[in-house]
């Protein structure tokens, strides 16, 4: 087949034409992996990077060799893209090989292009092949393929370069570094692709406006393939359903399902149809929103399994939230079937399994049939679900699914009159709240460390961005410098003063970064202070709530009007100070001796106290990071004075060293740390206590940014290992 267009002209060759019928018989209908070459006709050299397509939504592009390999069915339309030839499409026959033949192409090839241009193909390919499983490892190949276009770089190669990089930080996640790249890349090079990966990035990133600027622009676009097309409306009304312009959207919506059905793409069809279907159910149209759910649903289950589940339980949740709870349980019993079904066919067949979403597991779906039970009272239905949910995910290690189902399960034996069993429950769902906690800090410490990296990776990239174009002006310069050498001295010392502008640009460069560093350190440290500062011991607010409950079960309401009273005062002050480094020792002081009130009035006839204050003190001189006693008394009344037999005592001293030191004592005479660790249960062994270690980072963190303002130290009170004495030193500044 021949096409001539402009100066190129393309010839699709099948291999194998006589073959080619009759496979074709054998074919139709099925989808099989079609491979091919793009080449140049006269010479057969290779021509990498050309993307590949088919009217069905599937995608590839030609590597280092030429070749590509793309799913396909007899029937398809092939569409070949470049920016050095115009876009070929071609209707596949049979499962044969296809060569496009490209003449006259004066394109960069891979016997023509240089080695560096070959090496800048391949580095690509090997960015894109570690894309989603090892960012760090992805963007230094990327970061290599910049390095090696040298000086002065071929605007169409780097901005490949870039546009992948964008594409690897919005596939993570890294939204505004997948903007900054995709913008460097669009100033490199104008492309389609480019501009509609820019504004769903800046969409993700809730910069709603300008994302709908940018996509507007491609509207009038004559160029664009069937599937940018649809890309661009589908785009356009997620901006829209953001605006709140559920009207706009659905339009947006309808004219991209047009457009799918018109040129067959099958997945968008799909997709596109479930998004009308969630525009008329957020505008509460319940019989449109339902049509097209019923019709998502029935496309979805001619396209795969997982996407089936996927829309099964979208419906799941569009009767949930109509209060159709009978329809919603079937539809979750389905899909739970659908998902047991598709796990067992995976065991045997590991290699073409295909993970479903995250959000949807068995676990899940248990612990949401057994919430529509408990909202239809069916509360003995509800239990098998619920406890079959906890179990799957404890197996998972899901914890966010099992805490929520243990809370659910408690509330429901709560409801049922069975309080033991709530009561039990409720005790194993504090225990998971920690646990998570506890592994929401190690992501939180892991993500920093990988943001960390990222970021230093990005930093390098834009230092050899910044390294190109310095050494792109100075090449400049020097050009300009011998032209005009034999025209004057005058010119001679314009360039020299112009280099010495690029030095010491450079050197400002420099500095800049430095001091982005620097602030960079400083804006982690508050993060991490704030993120610290928010985090009070929850065992202390629900115990506080305990014997507000306590109260009110022995009929003593006026007891537990006043600890409440008291204990909202606690927190509000704890809540107004949250946002401080430090506050005045006079509020702090405050708030201890309201918290060490509450807490004896919870334990009267454990222990009794006495905070001391050195009348020397000039209180309004000294600054205290807020909540930072607190926890040390907490250890000494739960884990020593509450296990001691007789009733003890607590000690708060507080006295001047010097004018400029001021020395806090916290001592109590309880059993002491060592016996008080001995009479920890086996879980509370495996559980760091979480104030504690709170306290320590923001002490660590306080110190480098303040300069050692403060020391803490913990000893026993007495030689027999009984008693604890805490010792805390504030510098005034």
């Amino acid at each position: 087949m021949m096409n001539v267009v402009k100066k190129h002209i393309f010839i699709l060759l099948l291999w194998c034409l006589s073959l080619g019928l009759l496979s074709a018989q054998n074919t139709t209908g099925s989808e099989f992996v079609l491979k091919g070459s793009v080449v140049e006709q006269n010479t057969y050299a290779p021509i990498a990077g050309v993307s590949v397509s088919t009217d069905q939504g599937s995608y590839a592009a030609t590597d280092g060799l030429g070749e590509f390999s793309i799913k396909a069915k007899v029937g398809d339309v092939l569409i070949f893209e470049s920016s050095d030839f115009e876009t070929v499409r071609h209707r596949i026959t049979s499962d044969e090989d296809v060569r496009l033949e490209v003449k006259d192409y004066d394109g960069p090839t891979q016997k023509g292009r240089t080695s560096r241009e070959a090496n800048h193909v391949q580095l690509l390919d090997s960015a894109n092949y570690y894309k989603k499983d090892n960012i760090e490892k992805s963007i230094d190949f990327i970061a290599q393929s910049i390095s090696i276009l040298g000086k002065n770089p071929n605007k169409r190669l780097l901005a490949k370069s870039l546009t992948s990089l964008g594409e690897i930080y919005l596939y993570h996640g890294q939204y505004d570094l997948a903007i900054s790249n995709l913008n460097e890349a669009l100033n490199s090079n104008k492309s389609i692709l480019t501009q509609l990966l820019l504004g769903e990035a800046l969409l993700l990133n809730n910069q709603v406006d300008e994302a709908e600027i940018t996509l507007k622009e491609l509207q009038d676009v004559k160029s664009m393939v069937p599937y940018q097309k649809l890309k661009l409306y589908e785009l356009l009304g997620d901006v829209k359903m953001e605006q709140a312009n559920k009207k706009v959207a659905l339009e947006f919506y309808e004219e991209g399902l047009r457009i799918a059905k018109k040129n067959q793409i099958t997945p968008k069809i799909t997709d596109l149809t479930s998004k009308i279907a969630e525009t008329y159910a957020s505008a509460n149209r319940q019989i449109e929103a339902e049509g097209y759910f019923n019709s998502s649903l029935e496309l979805s289950k001619k396209e795969n399994p997982q996407r089936a589940i996927q829309e099964s339980e979208k419906v799941a949740d569009f009767y949930r939230n109509t209060n159709r709870f009978d329809l919603e349980i079937q539809q979750r019993k389905n899909s739970l079937n659908e998902l047991k079904k598709l796990e067992k066919t995976a065991i045997s067949n590991k290699k073409n399994r295909e993970q479903p979403a995250d959000s949807i597991s068995t676990q899940r779906i248990n612990y949401k049939i057994g919430n529509a039970f408990a909202a239809q009272n069916k509360l003995d239905e509800a239990i098998p679900y619920l406890q079959r949910s906890i179990v799957e995910a404890d197996s998972e290690e899901d914890l966010t699914v099992q805490k929520d189902a243990t809370r659910k399960l408690s509330e429901v034996f709560k409801y049922k009159g069975d309080f033991a069993k709530a009561f039990e429950t409720y005790q194993e769902y504090v225990a998971l709240v920690d646990t998570l906690y506890s592994r929401k800090e190690q992501e939180i410490s892991r993500a920093i460390r990988q943001n960390n990296e990222i970021a230093a990776k990005q930093s390098r990239i834009s230092s050899l961005e910044q390294e190109r174009e310095l050494s792109q002006s100075k090449y400049d310069l020097a050009v300009t410098e011998q032209q005009l050498f034999e025209e004057s001295n005058k010119r001679q010392r314009l360039i020299i003063y112009s280099l010495l502008f690029g030095l010491i640009l450079a050197a400002l460069t420099a500095i800049l970064y430095y001091r982005s560093s620097k602030q960079q350190q400083l804006a982690n440290n508050l993060l991490a202070l704030k993120s610290l500062r928010s985090q009070m011991n929850p065992h202390f607010i629900f115990n506080a709530l305990n014997s507000v409950n306590n109260f009110i079960a022995k009929n003593d309401e006026r007891s537990a009007n006043r600890f409440l009273s008291e204990f909202s005062i606690l927190m509000r002050t704890v809540l107004e100070n949250s946002e401080e480094d430090f506050i005045p020792l006079s509020k702090e002081l405050e708030l201890l001796r309201l918290y060490v009130k509450l807490e004896h009035s919870r334990f009267a006839d454990k222990f009794d106290y006495d905070i001391n204050v050195d009348e020397k003190i000039r209180m309004d001189e000294f600054e205290i990071p807020p909540m930072l006693l607190q926890p040390y008394i907490e250890n000494s009344i739960w884990h020593g004075l509450r296990y001691k037999e007789e009733k003890g005592f607590l000690n708060i001293n507080l006295e001047s060293v010097s004018p400029e030191i001021l020395k806090i004592e916290i001592t109590d005479n309880g059993i002491g740390r060592q016996k008080s660790a001995a009479l920890k249960t086996k879980n509370q062994k495996k559980q760091r206590s979480k104030g504690m270690g709170n306290i320590k980072k923001r002490v660590a963190i306080l110190n480098e940014m303040y300069k050692n303002k403060v020391d803490v130290s913990i000893s026993d009170l007495n030689d027999d290992k009984t008693g604890t004495k805490v010792t805390l030193y504030l510098k005034k500044d």
